[in-house]
């Protein structure tokens, strides 16, 4: 009753105690909180800034546990309603709708009650605007559409409406902005921003059937490798994103493309000992972007032994993690067979005693010896067992 109050001072203060109510994870407050909704829907088109943000941080922190909340607004047209706030010249009253409709895309009903909502209205081309507007505007709204594009395309069954929009080249661009602003005026909480962008661009290029034509911009390239160094000390875990969009560039492209990387000065990072450290699993993604590489073929691995590799990779044998190192060992199997004269320069520099370091590791041993066959092989030694027990160590 006091929420509907015409005294604005009061409307407010209830309007504060409902916000504070709906905190509670105890689904009663959710439930009794039911017939205030189509209030909180209908204000949302109110004139005051501060009321209008209570009310979506209302509506955002009910239907985060309450499903008989969610079933109960979607009805009541709260997607057409945030269609509407959405065009809202105010940042505090985006950043609300953000909030909002992130807790929305994450219920479990997303894929099939909700998103299908959202895609039929103007929220997804005013999302990707937004989240590409963030230079120029507040941070943190383009945070929360970021997400939100981000839990759109994991559904599965919206990429291709978020694709036609023109999201991909949309949010590259964003990402060649984000990391030229890096070394001038870098905002506060870049890294809040460049996690959900980069989750977007890998699972985008994931649900394309090529990656060719993206991966023809080298400045993305050049963008992903400044925003790993950048972020490589403080925050690990953008470094973490940005290689798993490196795997999905390197993973599907062709030859040409990974040549074209290889061919980059900003690549030595991407094999240099800041990144391949015991850091969990950050070294297994390095190797395996690397991987993806040399798994091209003969060009691209002459192209690794000349950054040069071998080098770096001789520490990646004493990681003490086993999953890196056998990624290292898959890594060392394909530069030596496409490119033998690698086997040589490798034992040349004590790779030797690095891989019979492995043969009493039992998950190791098999390839770590077949290793060692294929270096006897290029090395023209008699003592080796023969290639047949090289290529099957790694099929």
């Amino acid at each position: 009753g006091l929420f509907t109050s015409s005294l604005a001072d009061m409307q407010m203060e209830a309007a504060r105690c409902l916000h504070e109510l709906s905190h509670s994870s105890d689904p009663a407050v959710a439930e009794a909180c039911l017939p205030v909704t189509s209030y909180l829907l209908t204000y949302l088109s109110g004139h005051s800034v501060e009321f209008t943000e209570l009310c979506l941080y209302t509506l955002g922190n009910l239907v985060v546990e309450s499903e008989a909340m969610r079933k109960q607004l979607l009805p009541q047209g709260i997607i057409p309603v945030l269609a509407s706030c959405i065009q809202s010249p105010h940042e505090a009253v985006l950043e609300g709708l953000g909030y909002v409709l992130s807790q929305l895309l994450q219920a479990k009903e997303a894929p099939t009650e909700i998103i299908p909502l959202v895609l039929d209205s103007v929220l997804p081309q005013h999302m990707i605007r937004l989240v590409c507007s963030s230079l120029k505007a507040g941070i943190g709204a383009a945070v929360e559409f970021a997400w939100c594009l981000h839990y759109i395309v994991c559904s599965h069954t919206a990429s291709a409406a978020l694709l036609s929009l023109g999201a991909l080249p949309a949010l590259t661009s964003l990402l060649l902005d984000l990391a030229s602003a890096i070394p001038q005026d870098a905002p506060e909480g870049l890294e809040l921003l460049v996690c959900p962008v980069l989750r977007c661009l890998s699972n985008l290029l994931a649900e394309e059937t090529g990656c060719e034509v993206q991966i023809q911009d080298e400045r993305l390239l050049i963008a992903l490798f400044l925003i790993l160094q950048h972020f490589l000390q403080q925050h690990p875990f953008i470094v973490q994103e940005g290689l798993w969009l490196l795997n999905n560039l390197t993973g599907e492209c062709q030859q040409s493309q990974s040549f074209s990387l290889l061919s980059l000065p900003a690549v030595c990072p991407l094999t240099g000992p800041s990144l391949l450290t015991p850091s969990p699993g950050l070294s297994l993604q390095v190797l395996t972007v690397v991987c993806n590489i040399a798994a091209k073929g003969p060009a691209c691995c002459q192209q690794l032994h000349q950054q040069p590799a071998l080098p770096l990779l001789l520490p990646a044998l004493a990681l003490p993690d086993p999953e890196a190192v056998g990624q290292c060992l898959e890594l060392l199997h394909l530069l030596f067979r496409h490119c033998p004269e690698a086997a040589a320069d490798f034992v040349r520099q004590g790779g030797r005693g690095a891989l019979e370091q492995h043969q009493s590791t039992p998950e190791l041993q098999e390839r770590a010896q077949a290793l060692l066959a294929l270096v006897g092989q290029s090395l023209g030694a008699s003592t080796f067992s023969p290639c047949d027990a090289t290529l099957s160590a790694f099929s």
